[in-house]
């Protein structure tokens, strides 16, 4: 067996899960199973709402929380995640339900967990962290204005509103219904999204959304109202089936998976940061969550759920309900479970409406105000990347404002760096020389100290700044300090030593580190030098060197001045 089958069986291995990941679950089950039911009470009406927003249906929302939220929460690399539909993922399916219909999203999903193990195994789960924050708070609020359109027309009671993007699909909606206003849908999502958003603030620990929910429907069936429903609920869950399976559709639908797995790593890991953040000993393991993330979504498409992902909301339930364990999570997907088994009938007669109410309060608890005006007052590189993030989500797609929002803070990060890097001229020390001599010294020898990286972003301003070296015989360029260079700042490095060497300037190098040898050498950059003597472990003895040149040179040109 080979070498690298070897690592990878190793690394699977590695990621399975382990008998410690239940002493916690032995230590207090109660609190485990109580808080469990808590998030399951919490998730019900979100798993319902985010079903029929995906465009595949409340059974799928909650085949999803049940099947994905057991074998995440099983074999993640976090104690007190809840995995199940998020409002995010809605995001990214809606297109895809209308290019490539019901099977296209089983499809996504799958692929989805194959790239997510691909990932865990390749150990990619701890670059997560280098995502800017004005990154993530852009598109968190961009994803909260994208859910908030994607209710308006359930809200308005509009079935049939039309449009490329979700914002052309709720200005015909709202178009619709000023033609033919009914506000009874209106006033009940509303209703809902007032009870949630108030109760909030009363009660944070109360399961208002189910409340709601609840009083809707009731009312809905008391009174002569005319109400869109979710409608019939099978009384279990479907059997496993791969009909939907398409060799020939992977290329069309890998684009749109890669997008899905991105979207699940990312909110994921989040989520894990977040719960880790409100605990005291808790650390989540990000490549074995990346790997029970794609096992989640393996399964979910099997049984006809859309693609998975964890869930800050109901995480940040399940830790203020006191879980301390994996159980927590598990108790909710099996909770649901039953709820599916036993209720499903009068689940089937909840409103749309009041489910659009859900997720409109979501919405508005989903956006920190207080965070995104401390990030738009922090830096204008900061309110740049928050602002285009935004934006794009709204526009376009999120995948698309991720992308946006890194590359302008990884140029406004460069710039940044680029303005670090100096190149100073440095006094020489008189050393062992008369006033005279010393004066002719220091009018032919300059000494440059570099400071900072040289890389492509400042290469070019080193390059100016040497170009304005005149009247001088001896150029000293001390390295010690260069912290990092690539192949352009080594070859803007070799072309200003060309320049100078051109005009007659005789360059030393000193202090090249260990680290930037390779670059120097491989580029050809200081061999010429280096084989001339002109290369220095140190500034002092590369000064003694250029002394001797630049004396050497006076002497020549007027001896008497010199002795």
């Amino acid at each position: 067996m080979s070498g690298a089958v070897l690592t990878i069986r190793d690394r699977l291995l590695g990621l399975l899960p382990r008998r410690a990941d239940w002493a916690a679950a032995r230590r207090s089950p109660g609190r485990d199973l109580l808080a469990g039911l808590t998030v399951a009470v919490v998730a019900l009406p979100l798993a319902l709402a985010f079903g029929v927003t995906s465009g595949l249906g409340a059974e799928a929302g909650l085949v999803t929380a049940v099947i994905a939220g057991a074998v995440a929460a099983i074999f993640g690399g976090s104690n007190l995640q809840v995995s199940g539909p998020t409002g995010a993922m809605t995001v990214v399916l809606v297109p895809v339900v209308q290019r490539f219909g019901a099977t296209g999203v089983l499809m996504v999903g799958l692929l989805a967990g194959l790239v997510l193990i691909v990932l865990a195994v390749a150990r990619l789960g701890r670059y997560v962290r280098y995502l800017p924050v004005p990154v993530i708070e852009g598109f968190t609020a961009g994803i909260a204005v994208v859910i908030a359109l994607q209710q308006v027309p359930a809200a308005l009671g509009v079935a049939d509103a039309h449009g490329e993007r979700v914002w052309a699909v709720a200005a015909d909606a709202v178009a619709r219904f000023a033609d033919r206003p009914h506000p009874i849908p209106l006033l009940v999502a509303l209703g809902v999204a007032a009870v949630m958003l108030v109760g909030a603030r009363w009660r944070p620990g109360w399961p208002f959304s189910l409340v709601a929910v609840a009083a809707a429907t009731g009312l809905a069936e008391l009174l002569p109202v005319d109400l869109a429903r979710i409608g019939a609920l099978p009384s279990g869950l479907p059997a496993p089936s791969l009909d939907f399976f398409d060799l020939g559709a992977v290329g069309m639908l890998l684009p749109s998976a890669l997008a899905v797995a991105a979207l699940a790593a990312l909110e994921s890991l989040l989520s894990a940061t977040v719960a880790d953040g409100m605990t005291v000993a808790e650390r989540h393991d990000p490549d074995r969550e990346l790997f029970g993330q794609g096992l989640a979504n393996l399964a979910s498409p099997l049984f006809g759920g859309i693609p998975a992902t964890a869930a800050i909301a109901r995480t940040a339930v399940n830790v203020r309900a006191g879980a301390r364990s994996k159980l927590a999570a598990l108790t909710h997907a099996v909770a649901l479970a039953v709820i599916v088994l036993a209720v499903s009938p009068v689940v089937g007669r909840i409103p749309l409406a009041a489910l659009a109410g859900v997720l409109l309060a979501t919405t508005v608890r989903m956006v920190e105000a207080g965070s995104l005006r401390a990030l738009a007052r922090a830096t204008r590189g900061d309110a740049l990347v928050l602002v285009l993030t935004f934006a794009v989500t709204v526009a376009l797609d999120l995948v698309t404002a991720v992308a946006v929002g890194v590359g302008m803070a990884v140029l406004i990060a460069l710039r940044a760096v680029a303005r670090t890097a100096r190149v100073e001229q440095v006094p020489l020390d008189r050393g062992e020389h008369s006033d005279e001599e010393h004066a002719l010294l220091a009018d032919h020898i300059v000494a440059y100290r570099l400071d900072g990286p040289l890389f492509f972003a400042a290469a070019h301003n080193f390059l100016l700044q040497l170009s304005d070296v005149a009247d001088v015989r001896v150029v000293i360029l001390r390295m010690s300090r260069v912290s990092t260079i690539d192949a352009t700042g080594a070859q803007v490095l070799g072309d200003a030593v060309l320049r100078l060497q051109r005009r007659g300037i005789t360059v030393l190098l000193s202090g090249i580190a260990p680290g930037h040898e390779q670059v120097l050498t491989t580029l050809g950059v200081a061999e010429q030098l280096r084989r001339d003597g002109l290369v220095f472990p140190d500034t002092p003895s590369a000064i003694r060197q250029a002394r001797t040149i630049a004396l050497g040179g006076l002497q020549q040109s007027a001896p008497a001045v010199a002795h």
